[in-house]
């Protein structure tokens, strides 16, 4: 049986499925997730870049580290 293959076209905007979303619902630790994307990432999986414009939801403090470590540069 030959295989088979799906064309499906571009859309101009970007967040198209935007009101289709749906809610969040599952919770998932940060330390299951980020080998997971970070895997996904280095092989250029490309359903990746389905998700790259969805919101994650972390707590203040974490916000604040990620911020912090933004603006920090490496050194020489």
């Amino acid at each position: 049986m030959a295989a088979q293959l799906r064309v499906y076209r571009e859309y101009d905007e970007p967040n198209s499925f935007a009101d289709d979303s749906p809610e969040p619902t599952v919770g998932v630790r940060l330390g299951d997730l980020l080998p997971l994307v970070a895997m996904a990432q280095k092989l250029n999986f490309i359903w990746l870049k389905d998700f790259l414009d969805d919101e994650v939801r972390v707590t203040e403090d974490l916000h604040q580290v990620l911020q912090t470590f933004r603006g920090c540069r490496p050194s020489a």
